[in-house]
């Protein structure tokens, strides 16, 4: 039973998932992931905030009954409607007819859409800054629309300092055993950090920093958020991340992204990545884009400040698995990159163009390029330096 008392009446009620391989059927589970649900029990009243993924509500309403000691719970707090978080609300309604759904005007609008919840008994609309008691605790209530959905928000414990931060401040991976970081080793997270935060929210890094802003003059002593560990002893690194994530405030690091049909370009990313090394660079990641994860390319291109991106012509436009890439550079809306691209042609040159292409709309500084026609010769390791030189004097400002 994966239930715990996180402080005196504050409980971790979530569930883990150890059978979906894929979270919004793209990005890979390798460590699973939790659904994190909590109850807050005060002398008055209990409010449970969020639910989980419909198919672990077997084990949440165990850990629910053993927090509660079988009480029916007053209030549902909503902070997200994501279904992994929300998919749960029509069990928790049939088996505690009384409880009141507690979310903002969008949230109401969206129980219903999904779930076709509308009977006013159950819902209880609040808005920005208000105040629910619950006797001797009192939850306020900081909407946070677009981290990551419009009608997302933020339930703070005033007596406690404990923000239940919905998907901010999240991440991959189980809980195996403890649930309070300073119980685990929480090495494993920070990767997922990354990751999750770069394929699921990364696009609204603007609201995000929105965010930080209400918040604030709010102390924290926990975070609860609703996917990985309720941060506490590593709070500050937990906030330091997303701040400098939101920010586009990236780390000392390269990401050659390529593609290749026969090697060509192949051979010009590691000629890349050897000029790197010469200058001094130690992180350096490399990806071929038709083998890679898509989800470990988004995540590296978000945290390092470098990023060179080859790829043969393909029917005289991009090669495919890079073209997806810089879709997703796109849509992610990924900013301040130090760019370079490298590419190789048959007969006909597109590849290098459609890169630069990306670049403009993305805003990024194109500080070199390279396009060799069919395979290296003597001038190609001449060329590469070049671009290398060129890159780095960019990157090193």
């Amino acid at each position: 039973m994966n239930f715990h008392e996180i402080i005196p009446g504050v409980y971790y009620v979530g569930v883990n998932d150890r059978v979906t391989t894929r979270f919004e059927g793209l990005w890979p589970l390798p460590y699973g992931v939790s659904y994190n649900s909590y109850i807050v029990k005060g002398s008055e009243k209990i409010a449970l905030v969020d639910t989980v993924e419909i198919g672990g509500a077997r084990d949440f309403f165990s850990h629910i009954d053993a927090a509660t000691g079988g009480v029916a719970p007053d209030y549902l707090i909503v902070n997200h409607m994501e279904p992994d978080h929300s998919g749960s609300i029509p069990l928790i309604l049939k088996a505690f007819p009384g409880i009141k759904i507690v979310g903002n005007r969008q949230t109401l609008a969206m129980v219903k859409g999904f779930y076709h919840i509308d009977n006013p008994e159950n819902l209880l609309e609040i808005a920005d800054g208000k105040e629910l008691s619950l006797g001797d605790k009192t939850l306020r209530f900081h909407l946070t629309p677009m981290v990551h959905w419009p009608e997302t928000m933020m339930t703070y414990l005033v007596e406690d300092k404990v923000l239940f931060a919905g998907d901010a401040f999240g991440c991959f991976g189980t809980l195996n055993g403890a649930v309070l970081d300073e119980n685990m080793d929480t090495e494993r997270y920070f990767p997922e950090m990354y990751r999750y935060y770069s394929n699921i929210v990364g696009k609204y890094g603007r609201f995000v920093l929105a965010a930080f802003k209400k918040l604030e003059g709010v102390e924290l002593s926990y975070v609860c958020s609703t996917h990985g560990p309720v941060w506490h002893k590593e709070l500050g690194k937990v906030v330091e991340i997303y701040q400098r994530l939101a920010s586009g405030e990236w780390e000392d690091g390269v990401v050659i992204v390529y593609g290749s049909m026969y090697g060509n370009t192949a051979e010009m990313a590691d000629m890349i990545a050897g000029e790197l090394a010469k200058r001094g660079v130690k992180k350096i990641e490399v990806f071929n884009a038709s083998f890679a994860e898509m989800s470990d390319m988004i995540s590296a291109a978000f945290r390092y400040k470098g990023l060179i991106v080859g790829a043969p012509t393909y029917s005289m436009s991009l090669f495919p698995p890079v073209k997806t890439f810089m879709d997703a550079m796109v849509t992610r809306e990924v900013k301040n990159k130090v760019f370079a691209s490298f590419s190789s042609f048959t007969w006909a040159s597109a590849a290098n163009k459609a890169l630069s292409e990306y670049a403009d709309k993305l805003g990024w500084d194109h500080v070199a390029t390279h396009d060799m026609k069919q395979s290296a010769d003597e001038t190609t390791a001449q060329a590469i330096s070049a671009l290398a030189d060129a890159f780095m004097e960019a990157y090193s400002k």
